[in-house]
This record gives C-alpha cells, sequence and structure tokens, in this order.
C-alpha cells in the first residue's frame, strides 16, 4: 500500500482506527500457526458502510484484504502473506440476540463463540458448535473455517447451523444469504458456501445461526486401555451398536502423561489410551446408553471403566482433555496441531500408522481429539529452532496427511487449509476438483483481493516450516 492509499482509507474510516505503527502490525502479523507477514495497515471498525467502502477501495487499486477474529488458527487462515490491509473483526462484538419463538440467534462476527453458549444455556437453548478455543475465539472466525468441537459426532459442524449471513463481497456490495427459517431451497446455497471459504470469498458482518433445545441430562464415563488400537476399535464398535454420544475424545498416553506432569489428575499415566464419552438426552435413556457403551468398551479390552458421580466430578474428567493443549507444549516450545480425519471404520488403521510414523522419523507425537467422528488431532511437539528436528517433522506431517487421504479421509476436519495445507491440496482434491474450486474463486473475486495466498498452493509450493519461521 502506498502512503496515498493509507490516507485514503483514514478518510473512509471516521468512526474505527487505522493502526499503521510498526509495534501494531507485528501485532497482527501471526496467528496460531507458523510464519510473521506484516500487514501495511490495520483497520478496526464496526461500521460495515466503512468496511464496504474499504473492500470497494481495495477491489479498486488490487490491495489485499485480509479479515481476521482472535487469531487462533492453526492453519494460517488470517496470516496478512501479501501485506495489504487486515480487517480485526474482533471489534465487531455488539450484537448478541436471541429469539426463544425462532430458535435462532443473530450475532455480530466478533461476539466470542463462548458468550453465544452462555446466552443460549440461559434461555435453556443450545448453540451445539463446541471448538476447544471457543473462549476466545469468535464466531467469525468459527464460520470462516466451519469450526467443530466435541458435540460434533453427534450435532455436526459451524455451518449446520449457520441459516443466514450479511456479507461484504469483493466487490464491496453488501449482500444478504438465508435468512431466519430453516428451510431455505431458493436459488443456490451461498450461505453453505461462505461458511468454511476462510475468508476467501468476502467479510462476514452478521450472522443467525440455528439453536436446539438444550438436553435435560448427561453422563460420563472414562475407559482406560493398554492398547491405542483397541481404544479406536472400542469407538467403532460403539457408533455401530446404534449408540450416538454427543462426545467421544480419545487422548493416547503421551497426553495422559503430559497432563498429569501439568496439573495432576489422577490419570492412569500407565495407560495407552483414554476414551472420554458423554451422552446426552433423557435421564433414562442416557443411563441405559452409558451402562451399554461402558460393557462394549469392557468387551474391546477397557481394564478400566469409571463412572463419575456427580456434576463435580464430571468436570474434572472433562477438565483433563481441555488441559491437552497447554500441558503439552510445556515439553517443547513448538506445538504443530493437525486435524487429519478419516471414516470411523478406519480409526484402529490411523492410530496404528501414526504410532508407525512417530517411530519412524523419531518424532515426540501426542495422539488425541475428537475420534468418534474420525477427527484425529495429532500434534508434534518439537523446538523451531532444531533444523535437523524439523526437517524430520515436516517428513511426518506430510506422511500423515498421505495416510490419512490413502484410507479415504482428509487433510482437515476442523482447523481449515489456510497456508499449511495448501500444498496437499491436489492429493485430496485431484487436479480437475481443486481447479473448479479455483474457478468459484475466480469468478466471485476476479483480482483476487480476499486473503490472497490461502487453500491454493502456488506452483511447487512445499510445507517448509523452517523457512516459515522467518519474518
Amino acid at each position: 500500500m502506498t502512503p496515498i492509499h493509507i490516507q485514503e482509507v483514514k478518510n473512509i474510516v471516521r468512526t474505527g482506527r487505522v493502526l499503521t505503527d510498526e509495534s501494531d502490525l507485528f501485532s497482527y502479523s501471526f496467528d496460531g500457526s507458523f510464519g510473521t507477514y506484516l500487514p501495511d495497515a490495520v483497520i478496526q471498525t464496526n461500521n460495515v458502510e466503512e468496511l464496504a467502502a474499504l473492500v470497494k477501495l481495495a477491489n479498486e487499486e488490487k490491495i489485499p484484504v485480509y479479515p481476521r477474529g482472535q487469531s487462533t488458527s492453526l492453519s494460517g487462515g488470517p496470516l496478512p502473506v501479501k501485506g495489504g490491509m487486515v480487517i480485526d473483526l474482533s471489534v465487531m462484538d455488539d450484537l448478541l440476540e436471541i429469539d426463544e419463538e425462532d430458535l435462532v440467534a443473530i450475532v455480530s462476527p466478533g461476539v466470542l463463540t463462548a458468550d453465544i453458549h452462555k446466552a443460549t444455556e440461559q434461555k435453556g437453548l443450545l448453540y451445539p458448535p463446541d471448538p476447544s478455543s471457543s473462549h476466545v475465539s469468535t464466531i467469525g472466525g468459527n464460520m470462516a473455517e466451519n469450526s467443530g468441537g466435541p458435540r460434533g459426532l453427534k450435532y455436526g459442524v459451524t455451518k449446520d447451523y449457520v441459516i443466514g449471513l450479511e456479507v461484504i463481497t469483493p466487490q464491496g456490495d453488501v449482500i444478504q444469504t438465508g435468512g431466519r427459517t430453516v428451510k431455505n431451497v431458493t436459488g443456490y446455497d451461498l450461505t453453505k458456501l461462505i461458511v468454511g471459504s476462510e475468508g476467501t470469498l468476502g467479510i462476514i458482518t452478521k450472522a443467525i445461526l440455528r439453536l436446539i433445545p438444550k438436553p435435560p441430562a448427561s453422563e460420563t464415563i472414562m475407559a482406560v486401555f493398554d492398547s491405542l488400537v483397541d481404544a479406536g476399535s472400542a469407538i467403532s464398535k460403539i457408533l455401530s451398536s446404534g449408540i450416538l454420544p454427543s462426545k467421544m475424545e480419545l487422548m493416547d498416553q503421551a497426553s495422559i502423561m503430559a497432563v498429569e506432569n501439568y496439573e495432576p489428575l489422577g490419570l492412569p499415566i500407565e495407560a495407552e489410551a483414554l476414551i472420554l464419552i458423554e451422552l446426552d438426552g433423557h435421564p433414562l435413556a442416557v443411563k441405559d446408553e452409558a451402562k451399554q457403551a461402558a460393557d462394549l468398551c469392557r468387551l474391546m479390552g477397557a481394564r478400566d471403566i469409571r463412572i463419575p458421580k456427580n456434576e463435580e466430578e464430571k468436570a474434572e474428567i472433562w477438565k483433563a482433555r481441555k488441559l491437552v493443549s497447554p500441558a503439552i507444549v510445556r515439553i517443547k516450545p513448538t506445538k504443530i496441531s493437525e486435524d487429519a480425519t478419516v471414516p470411523r471404520s478406519q480409526i484402529p488403521e490411523m492410530c496404528k500408522r501414526l504410532q508407525e510414523i512417530r517411530d519412524k522419523y523419531n518424532i515426540h507425537l501426542v495422539v488425541f481429539g475428537h475420534a468418534g467422528d474420525g477427527n484425529l488431532h495429532p500434534n508434534i511437539i518439537c523446538d523451531k529452532n532444531d533444523k535437523e528436528e524439523m526437517k524430520r517433522v515436516e517428513q511426518a506431517v506430510a506422511e500423515i496427511f498421505t495416510a490419512a487421504v490413502e484410507i479415504g479421509g482428509t487433510l482437515s476436519g476442523e482447523h481449515g487449509i489456510g497456508v499449511m495445507k495448501a500444498p496437499f491440496m491436489e492429493m485430496e482434491l485431484g487436479e480437475a476438483g481443486l481447479d473448479m474450486m479455483k474457478r468459484i474463486k475466480e469468478a466471485w473475486d476476479p483480482n483476487d483481493i480476499m486473503n490472497p495466498g490461502k487453500i491454493f498452493p502456488k506452483p511447487g509450493q512445499k510445507l517448509e516450516l523452517i523457512e516459515w519461521n522467518e519474518a
């Protein structure tokens, strides 16, 4: 951006702020993944007309635009890889309305997802998508990445609950998609196209979310296994039996030990895996299903079953799962969080392949995640300053993606593609499939101003974790 462009931006933004000091730009140069890229300017405004005018200017002058929430992305989603302007949407947090009759929430993109959970539950309702970062991530970021979470097993992911949007197009027009009705088949489903498009098709400025009644009861089970593969088999067995838990989470031995070292909770550190199961619904039904699930876990080799007796004990069990991410970064300073997802029947095979990759490349691999829907989170703990180790890590990550695709899975269940997974897109989609996505992007955003450099790989682009650490 030229000084003239910066001045034009300042002339447009009357109700917000335009940040150009180097210290401010550095604050917006990174996310939860790799890489540091400085924007030319950061804009904070909650005025939709000003944002639309900014995008119109950007389109005319071919200035890159990078929508950003709280920047918890693990795939490089909001990184300003080509400079330009970052639009800080976290300041758009003034709208959170719950309509109990229509069972919808109307929200601004900067509202924290946890605040939506609190507001809906106070009304006896539920907004099911619950990414682990919900206490810090914005609903706008969740929509951009189509975030999931533990409840995705039973209830689905973000796109399943977004029924209407207000969006600024790459040309600077403000459009409405969908609405307040659950059924809507008027033309193409632009709402579903935009949710999960990672900011490459426009800027979401308002959303209408579908809500459901909150289930009246829940039961929790912890099943302890001496084999990670047996734990994977138990997950498949439960799901094929007709029981559909709301959550089914997996922790391997490395994550169990990391949590115990971080905050002792009495977890069985000698176990190779834990499965944490939550069932919700009618009180009598969940008690019966909990007994069935426990029996199936024993049948598949569980050596211990723990069923908490009260809400405090339930909270303690789920606390263990939430502590995995902060616990493992104490082992080494760099955490690479992946989310390769496989068909449920292939969970045991993926667990086996992950163990083989760990041993082959001599890496510190921690496996946990939403195993009930096949969304595993293989996390590699390493030190980005150790270049030899990082080369092994690059090879291991590539092999993890390859393994997932080979057994019928996908590169990402909820973290998105961003920069980090772009080199592997053709491996999953094929040349023709990837080309079709490119054509949609080109038709929608011919000047490629909206979050450029994401999803689609540059010719010859490879995963390079070492180089990405350079500013």
